[in-house]
């Protein structure tokens, strides 16, 4: 199975399922009349959202390099991202709003068997899709799958702690809102991190220690005569990855011999690290 039949399964699976639990769980929280409840359910399809995403990533960036896009069409995933965070981070203010006027009110939930077990399964089939996720990542060697499986265990750990705060709801009327306003405050914490992560990529990213270190590594094991390598300079367009550096090389060598050693220290890197790579060469004694 190749890296986008296993994004493509991963999404769709993950959509269908956040998309029924999303049901039961609104149904459920909309019952008992419990905000922690029903934030979490748009927590919920709130990963079903970022699985749209995984899906319409790995549709567009699988697309080849044209004319008009040279690079390939790695970030219209990053662009929809963009889109997506936004809306669900006006998710978890509005749930704010509704926590607080819970406390106000004092209404506590109501504890309810067949939502407690809605959120119990809800938080076992979530943790089976986290693993589910993880596999693929491992076999797609994909951060985003990585990423939407840990999207997953978050939201099971969430319904765990809304469980919680059914069965204590009764003697601590302020328990359901206090739930309501943590779920809120993971949700915008969810939509920050993924802000940033899609905001860096756009923007543009300094080079790692350890990637830096491995470049380094590859170039001197290839070419012991490199004598310095700098200016490296690294470009993400989703999974397609541009590396531009400088290396300095003695400066009586021949332009053939320069030539041959910069092809052969582009083809290391590339081999090594699945990086398209563009090496100047400078000389020694410049």
């Amino acid at each position: 199975m190749n890296r986008k039949s296993l994004g493509l399964i991963e999404g769709w699976v993950s959509i269908f399922i956040n998309t029924v639990l999303f049901v039961l769980k609104m149904w459920a929280g909309i019952s008992v009349n419990s905000v922690s409840m029903v934030a979490d359910a748009w927590h919920t399809i709130s990963d079903s959202l970022s699985s749209i995403v995984l899906v319409i990533g790995f549709c567009i960036s699988g697309k080849h390099a044209d004319e008009e896009h040279p690079f390939g069409h790695g970030r219209a995933e990053s662009i929809v991202s963009v889109i997506i965070v936004t809306i669900l981070a006006f998710v978890g203010l509005n749930f704010i709003k509704e926590s607080v006027i819970k406390l106000r009110s004092h209404s506590p939930a109501v504890l309810e068997l067949t939502g407690a077990v809605i959120f119990l399964v809800s938080a076992a089939v979530k943790e089976l899709l986290a693993q589910f996720s993880f596999w693929a990542a491992r076999r797609a060697e994909s951060v985003s799958l990585e990423a939407d499986g840990w999207h997953h265990r978050s939201d099971a750990v969430v319904s765990v702690l809304i469980v919680a705060g059914m069965f204590f709801g009764r003697k601590y009327s302020w328990i359901d809102g206090v739930m309501g306003l943590v779920v809120s405050f993971m949700i915008l914490a969810a939509a920050y991190d993924m802000m940033k992560r899609v905001v860096g990529s756009l923007l543009g990213e300094s080079v790692g220690k350890d990637l830096r270190e491995s470049i380094i590594r590859i170039l001197c094991l290839t070419e012991p005569r490199v004598k310095n390598v700098h200016h490296i300079h690294i470009h993400r367009y989703g999974d397609h990855v541009e590396l531009t550096l400088h290396v300095i090389l003695p400066g009586d060598m021949a332009l053939d011999e320069v030539h041959g050693i910069t092809n052969r220290l582009e083809d290391a890197v590339k081999a090594g690290l699945n990086m398209t790579v563009t090496i100047h060469a400078e000389p020694e004694n410049r």
